[in-house]
Order: C-alpha cells, then sequence, then structure tokens
C-alpha cells in the first residue's frame, strides 16, 4: 500500500460513524437502490447487500414486481419495494404519475440514492429514474449512477450537469460512450487528465473510472486508487462498488451533520472524494480476497462476504484501525 493511499484510508477512517449506544436505527445509513427488473435480478441485490455489509442500517431495493418477489427470496435483511414498472407490465387502473410517486415518495426515508443496477433500457422505468433524479436534486441528495443508469447521464446529460452530488461509475465501455457525448477524447492524453476532462465536462460530477486503476475525478482534483484487485472480471462486481459507495455517503452525512463528536476537519467536496476513494478501495480489496479463495470460479456474490473483511483491513472500526 502506497504511502498516499494510507493517508486518504486515514481519512476516510476519520470519516466513518463509531458504533454508540446513543445512536438509533437509521442514523447510520438509509440507502436505497433502485433498479432490478424482469430481465435482473442480481444486481440490485449485490448492490443493496454490500451497502448492508458496509454497515448501513437500512438497504431497500425499489424494484419492478417480478424482480421483486425473486429478490425477496435472496436475502430478508433488505427491504424489498415493487414500485418500478417496465412500460409492458403497467396495469390497467395505474397512471405514469402514480408510478413516479410512489417511487419518489421514498427519497425522504432515505439519505442516498444508487441508479441503475439491473434497471435495464426500458423507457418507462429511465423516465422514473429521471424524475427521481430530478426530486433528489432539489433537496440535495447524493446518488450514485451506473450500469444502465449511466446510459441517463448519456443521452440526458442535463439530469446530472453541475450536480456536485452525483457520482459516475463507468466501466472503459461505459466511459467511452459518456466521453463521446460530450466531445471528449478518451485517447487524448493520460487517463488522469482524461477523467478530469470528462468530469469537468459534466461541470464537476464525480467520475469513477474503473479499471486496472481506478481514476477519480471531481475535476478539479483527481485520485488514483491502485490497491491490487482480482484477475477475474466476472459480471456484477460493480455491484460492491455503488452499494458501498451508497454506505460512504451515508457516513459522509452523518460525518457532516455531526451525529459524534469529532475534529471536523474534513469539508465538502473532499469528503464526497474520500466516500468515492474508500469505495473504490474496498471494492478492490473485495475482489483482492475473493480472487485469492476462488481464483477463477470467482462470482460477484463472493465478494459480498468479504465486504466486512476488507472494510476492518483497510479502514477498521475507531477502536481497532488497521492503518
Amino acid at each position: 500500500m502506497s504511502k498516499t493511499t494510507r493517508d486518504l484510508l486515514v481519512k476516510v477512517h476519520k470519516m466513518v460513524p463509531p458504533m454508540l449506544e446513543k445512536f438509533h436505527k437509521g442514523q447510520l445509513g438509509r440507502v436505497a437502490v433502485i433498479g432490478g427488473s424482469q430481465d435482473y435480478t442480481g444486481a440490485p441485490y449485490f448492490s443493496a447487500m454490500a451497502s448492508a455489509r458496509l454497515g448501513a442500517d437500512m438497504s431497500h431495493v425499489i424494484c419492478e414486481p417480478e424482480a421483486a418477489q425473486v429478490i425477496k427470496t435472496y436475502s430478508p435483511n433488505l427491504m424489498v419495494h415493487p414500485y418500478m414498472r417496465q412500460s409492458h407490465k403497467v396495469h390497467e387502473a395505474e397512471t405514469h404519475d402514480q408510478i413516479f410517486q410512489n417511487v419518489i415518495e421514498m427519497i425522504p426515508r432515505v439519505h442516498v440514492i444508487v441508479i441503475g443496477p439491473g434497471l435495464g433500457r426500458d423507457s418507462l422505468m429511465h423516465e422514473t429514474c429521471a424524475r427521481v433524479i430530478t426530486e433528489a436534486k432539489k433537496v440535495n441528495m447524493p446518488f450514485v449512477l451506473d450500469a444502465d443508469g449511466l446510459y441517463l447521464a448519456q443521452t440526458r446529460p442535463e439530469l446530472v450537469q453541475g450536480y456536485k452530488e452525483c457520482i459516475l461509475t463507468p466501466n472503459v465501455v461505459e466511459f467511452g460512450r459518456l466521453a463521446k457525448s460530450k466531445g471528449v477524447d478518451p485517447n487524448d492524453g493520460d487517463q488522469t487528465q482524461v477523467c478530469a476532462k470528462l468530469a469537468k465536462a459534466f461541470g464537476g460530477v464525480t467520475i469513477i473510472q474503473k479499471g486496472a486503476l481506478d481514476y477519480i475525478s471531481n475535476g478539479e482534483e483527481t485520485l488514483i486508487s491502485d490497491l491490487e484487485g482480482g484477475l477475474k472480471r466476472s459480471g456484477g462486481q460493480g455491484d460492491t462498488l455503488t452499494g458501498s459507495l451508497g454506505t460512504l455517503l451515508a457516513y459522509r452525512k452523518a460525518y457532516i451533520d455531526r451525529i459524534w463528536d469529532h475534529e471536523n476537519d474534513l469539508k465538502g467536496p473532499e469528503l464526497l472524494m474520500l466516500a468515492a476513494f474508500g469505495g473504490s478501495s474496498i471494492t478492490r480489496e473485495c475482489s483482492r480476497l475473493a480472487f485469492k479463495k476462488y481464483g477463477r470460479s470467482l462470482q460477484a456474490s463472493d465478494l459480498t462476504e468479504q465486504v466486512p473483511i476488507a472494510f476492518n483491513t483497510l479502514i477498521g472500526e475507531k477502536e481497532a484501525a488497521k492503518l
């Protein structure tokens, strides 16, 4: 581990709330994952479970009804809400506005929203997410866009333009599409410069460009997440990242709200960058640990069981940090 990485993780540690008897349910994070469609049920589960395993008090999945039935069988620890609708699955008695409202009414119940895991490309699902983004921005709520959620940023960039409480998490293909939508050449300059250019083109959103190294930039500052990861590229590993980001962004809110006594020496944009760096680092460590155990047979679910181990190794509780 480099000194730079170690120093950044020390700061992430400072942002994480201690475990105190005075806290009540929900104070240490309420995260909602919006996604899950007829074809894709694993991604929202992996994201929500990563959020829960990293310590969020309450982890929600807001999805399509058929997906909800399946996801509920995966774990009783998640709260699953069948409020989303695919265009061909709308009931005769339902209007689109009613569907939008059912999902939007979840916003006051959570601290952070993750949009995209298992979402698919259905137009009504995407319009619902667009309405959620619009309402979330009104209350300055942080959100993460991944997978098909990134398609919204690509095709409707005004939804995220200039919103600095937003994190985009593209892989190499998704990054290329986002760059093209903004007229940024992904091959012009080194990766730190390209990631910064794209973040700046989006008006200062934070981008985690996933790859052999993860480049994290808000257009003004760029960090490199360089911890060793696993060598298996099975689908679904990015969902551990989005769930981890959800919880760390909720911890960021707890830090800002000062629900415990601390030095209060971490501010604004630095806190969001630290949440992004911490989520990337934890995910890379999960991948390394899971690959060490399972090798080429590694699956996305193998990362989930490594989340608390990775947290304790890299960040740790206040009484026993491993730094």
